[in-house]
């Protein structure tokens, strides 16, 4: 038995199964990471979307170690100047609002549904209108949100209070509402629901739906924030700003940690009492998020994930011609996926064997979420590993011999992109 398998068989015998891991890693640098064999893979799947500095940048372990030798944990009870000065960067950098701090993802979604909620209490407004497809968290309230019916299903009865509309259709939106809505809720880009962008049509749209109706517009940024896009959070791709979004996964770079921001307005909702998190905007998680705001900023990785977004699409629309399983290629900056005929999941597991780590989002979507920091010639290998497990499963294109003739003559392939 290797380590690997070691690994795997105490983890099978005493994790709950709420997932189905499919490879053992034990360290990373950048965009790779290692098993226990020390076999190498390339990691474009960046902790779902967490690792936008890649695994283990030198400047966020730094801060991490110096933060938690200093002070790990005091609670909310207290100031403490990492959360402080965290909140006025995020502010400076949307809203110019106010921010709430948690543990996850769902739990910041948790929030603003809680905010929106209370905005619209006194009006007998609560009813939040989400889009089909979308993806909000796990918790009864955020899998509610979710609109997914296999998500929601065997945690019946699930709470009243939200209503589903198609992604990308105005009139959808605007049919679901009623005397009770009170906010309209979506992604910038769909990432469980399949790599789907929002258009600039429905997100303006959706604005003035929202200000004539005199409903929330709120943004789940929690997978396409943090630069994901090319932007620092996805709604800003639009000529539009939101009542307000949330961030969590890459955020603090891999340390548990979510955000509620909105505007000074609806920020002023909240009071003391009304929410609150244990472990929230503690010292530690403050300053691995600072870090990572700096790393984005000082090394242009939002220019950066725009470019190396458009050398990958551009790499994998080179199958689009070559294979008629390839269907499509969308996504915005670093957040891209690849639709296919079949089935996503057999081109990921063929991916893995070659070592290239990917994952799905559908059936029929397979998703890339490299590091913003990826460099072109990763680009370039990543490309060849998803190229040969698309020729193993479908079958060499036409063109494909004598291309590689071609390039054993001259010694080598051309670059893919």
């Amino acid at each position: 038995m290797t380590k690997s398998e070691g690994i795997a068989a105490i983890f099978d015998q005493y994790v709950m199964q709420t997932y189905s891991p499919t490879a053992t890693l034990v360290s990373g640098k950048g965009c790779r990471v290692h098993n226990p064999e020390r076999n190498v893979f390339m990691d474009f799947t960046a902790g779902l979307a967490v690792h936008n500095v890649g695994h283990c940048h030198p400047k966020v372990v730094e801060a991490i170690q110096k933060q938690v030798a200093a002070l790990g944990h005091v609670s909310n009870l207290f100031y403490t100047p990492g959360q402080a000065l965290l909140a006025q960067r995020l502010s400076r950098l949307s809203l110019g609002g106010k921010c709430f701090f948690c543990n996850s993802g769902a739990e910041a979604n948790e929030a603003m549904i809680k905010l929106a909620r209370a905005w619209g209490h006194e009006k007998g407004k609560y009813e939040i209108i989400t889009m089909q497809n979308s993806f909000h968290g796990r918790t009864l309230a955020t899998l509610t949100a979710t609109g997914q019916s296999k998500i929601q299903k065997g945690f019946e009865p699930l709470p009243i209070g939200f209503a589903y509309a198609e992604f990308n259709n105005l009139e959808s939106v605007a049919a679901a509402v009623g005397e009770q809505t009170v906010a309209v809720m979506l992604e910038a880009v769909q990432g469980e629901g399949g790599v789907l962008p929002a258009t600039e049509e429905f997100v303006v749209g959706l604005r003035k739906l929202c200000d004539e109706k005199g409903l929330l517009l709120l943004f789940d940024e929690v997978q396409c924030g943090m630069g994901r896009t090319g932007k620092w959070f996805g709604w800003q791709h639009y000529p539009v700003k939101p009542d307000a979004f949330t961030l969590a996964k890459a955020l603090a770079d891999g340390i548990p940690m979510g955000a509620l921001v909105a505007t000074p307005e609806l920020s002023a909702v909240f009071k003391p009492g009304m929410h609150a998190s244990t472990f929230g905007g503690n010292p530690v998680v403050c300053a691995a998020a600072m870090a990572v705001i700096d790393v984005i900023e000082e090394e242009g990785l939002l220019n950066h994930a725009e470019h190396m977004g458009e050398l990958l699409a551009e790499g994998l629309r080179m199958f689009i011609d070559k294979h008629d399983q390839i269907l499509d290629i969308r996504g915005k900056g670093l957040m891209v996926g690849m639709v296919v005929e079949g089935s996503a999941k057999e081109i990921v597991d063929v991916c893995r064997e070659m070592g290239l780590l990917c994952c799905t989002a559908g059936e029929h979507v397979v998703r890339f979420l490299p590091p913003l920091n990826v460099k072109e010639p990763d680009i370039e290998e990543a490309l060849e590993m998803v190229g040969d497990a698309i020729a193993e499963i479908y079958g060499e294109d036409e063109g494909e011999d004598s291309e590689a003739s071609l390039a054993d003559e001259s010694g080598g392939h051309d670059s893919l992109i």
